[in-house]
Order: structure tokens, then C-alpha cells, then sequence
């Protein structure tokens, strides 16, 4: 991924009270020796005990590994992917081990890397010299952000969720202890809206309207917003896809009208997640729009009026970018090849 955010760094927390011990924990403040060493030395298995336990030997853990690789259609199945059953029943019946649990499995999987039963997917961009000549000038973008904004000139990422749907449902039983948050499966459809966002790339913040319909005659609207907005910027580069409502003429028209204010960078074809404004929909959907029930589209038009706000006090900070254009140019000839 060109971005990603920075995980702190992982504590060091100490490991589970080992089950089964008799001491018990001394209290804040006691002594080393308060814990008598016979109870002490009852909490851990003896080393006999920990050399008697049988390992899963290394070779019969590299076939597993390599079955797991494998597609089931190769083995005679027709099941698109395999669990960690299918994987121990097809072990022992290849003769891999004589024996061998979905648990035994999961931790050999665990410890390579892999997860069969997820998928994840992709869209292949177009690589030719389109690709090259656009994506290079959104990267230019991106690392100039901070020294345009000192001009009084903005990078700015425009994007939409488009078609979200105004989902009821009622009722919400929040969570409690022992208890996770329940959600009613039915629901009551009250239509879809279109919400579009700014993210201004040198903070991080963000503006968001919702358009009844995601088309050119509204995005122009909100365009005409904004920049009525921020009237005493001296221009933004705006950051945006290839969608219909993106590259309309009516879209053009604007944009080639205003004297230069605007400077309209479209990503590359099939490559839209070279906009930041994309890592801005996950951050504030997941905060703002998930798990919710809407009673009708003007809930959520004043939801999201409400809620952008907060989230520039809240989590408003730039994104950490890390593709730049020499490394874009390196991977680009070795993808453009193949």
C-alpha cells in the first residue's frame, strides 16, 4: 500500500499467570521471599514434563504448509478454499501425518503467515504512459503539499461515498458486560445519498456535504461551495478520479473558467488509490457512518454536517505517504514489463 499508518511500538506486557498455580500473587510492596519457593516451583511444569510434550515434526509442517498453498481443485475437491478441517483431513488422508487436528493446523498456518480463509482484492491499473504522466503529477502534489500551502496554494483530494444506503435498524441493543453490541439483521431502506469529502493533504483535515445525486450538475455545487469557502486561497491543485461526475465536460467547464484557481489532477485509470481521500472515507466512515441506524436521509446529511467538524478536532492529521515519484518510476519499469 503507497500509505499506512504508524502502529506504536508493541509493549512489553508480561504473559498469562501460568493456569493452575497455588501461590498467589503478592501484593504491591512485598518482598521477594513473601512467596514461599515450594508454591512457587508448583506453578511450572518440571523440564521433564516440557520434553516429554511430542512437537509437530518440521517436515511433516512444511507439507501442510505447501497443501495449504495449494488449491483444493488440485487434490480432487471442488470447495473454493480451505478451513483448517479440510486441511487436517486432507493431511492425514495424503498420509502427511497419522493424525492431526484443526488446532494443530490453525497454529502451523499461524506461524507461516497464511490465512486461506480470507481473500483480498485488487484492481489492475493500466500501465502505459498515461499512467506514468498522471500518476506523476498527483505525486508531485503530494510532495510539494506543504511548500504550495506556504504560497496560499492547497492540495486538495476530492471523493465520494457514492450510493450509501440509509439503512433503519431498530432495535439497538448496546453493549453490556459479558455482552457484545447486537444489531437487528432486518432493516427498513429509506433510499441512498452520496457523500462527498475534501481532504486538504498538508493537515489533514477534512470538509464533507452529502449531494442527492452523484452527478457533474452537483459535484460543480459543491465545488462552487468550497471555493466560496476559501475564497482567499490563491488556488488549489485538486486531486481526483476518473469518475463519470470527475471528467463530465460540464466539470471542465467550470474548472477551465475560474482563471487558473483550480488545477485538476485526475489518478490514473483503474488506480484511484493513488487519492488520499480514500484513506479519509475509512477513517471517518469507520468512525462516523458504521454501525448506525438512520431514520431517514436528512439524519444522515445532519450527521455528517455535524460530525466532519469533530473529527478535525478529534483525528485530523496528514497521512503518512510514503510512494514518491522515484519509487513509483522503479516499480513502474519492473510491472510496466510483465
Amino acid at each position: 500500500m503507497p500509505a499506512s499508518a504508524s502502529p506504536s511500538p508493541p509493549g512489553s506486557a508480561p504473559g498469562p499467570w501460568p493456569p493452575g498455580c497455588s501461590a498467589a500473587r503478592q501484593r504491591s510492596g512485598g518482598t521477594a521471599g513473601a512467596t514461599s519457593a515450594p508454591a512457587y516451583r508448583g506453578c511450572w511444569p518440571a523440564p521433564s514434563e516440557r520434553a516429554g510434550r511430542p512437537g509437530f515434526p518440521p517436515l511433516q509442517r512444511d507439507k501442510v504448509i505447501r497443501l495449504a498453498c495449494l488449491e483444493p481443485v488440485a487434490r480432487g475437491l471442488r470447495i473454493t478454499h480451505w478451513s483448517s478441517a479440510d486441511l487436517a483431513r486432507q493431511a492425514v488422508a495424503e498420509g502427511i501425518a497419522p493424525a492431526l487436528s484443526a488446532r494443530t493446523v490453525r497454529r502451523i498456518l499461524s506461524g507461516a503467515g497464511l490465512q486461506p480463509h480470507r481473500t483480498r482484492s485488487w484492481k489492475t491499473a493500466r500501465l502505459d504512459a498515461e499512467f506514468l504522466e498522471r500518476a506523476t503529477a498527483v505525486l508531485w502534489c503530494y510532495a510539494n503539499a506543504r511548500r504550495l500551502a506556504r504560497r496560499g496554494i492547497w492540495v486538495v483530494c476530492a471523493d465520494e461515498v457514492p450510493n450509501f444506503q440509509v439503512l433503519e435498524r431498530r432495535p439497538l441493543r448496546r453493549a453490556i458486560p459479558g455482552h457484545s453490541e447486537q444489531q437487528e439483521f432486518e432493516y427498513v431502506r429509506h433510499g441512498t445519498t452520496n457523500v462527498l469529502v475534501f481532504l486538504v493533504v498538508h493537515s489533514g483535515r477534512m470538509e464533507a456535504v452529502c449531494l442527492a445525486r452523484n452527478d457533474a450538475e452537483h459535484y460543480v455545487g459543491a465545488l462552487r461551495a468550497f471555493r466560496q469557502r476559501h475564497w482567499g486561497q490563491r488556488g488549489i491543485y485538486l486531486i481526483e478520479d476518473g469518475g463519470p461526475s470527475h471528467d463530465a465536460a460540464l466539470t471542465w467547464e467550470y474548472l477551465a473558467g475560474q482563471g487558473g484557481w483550480w488545477h485538476p489532477r485526475l489518478t490514473p485509470a483503474h488506480a484511484s488509490w493513488l487519492n488520499q481521500a480514500e484513506l479519509l472515507i475509512e477513517a471517518f466512515g469507520g468512525r462516523y457512518l458504521k454501525r448506525a441506524s438512520w431514520r431517514s436521509r436528512a439524519e444522515v446529511r445532519e450527521q455528517v454536517a455535524v460530525s466532519w467538524p469533530e473529527y478535525n478536532r478529534l483525528y485530523a492529521h496528514p497521512f503518512f505517504w510514503h510512494w514518491t515519484i522515484p519509487k513509483m518510476r522503479r516499480w513502474f519499469a519492473r510491472h510496466a514489463r510483465g
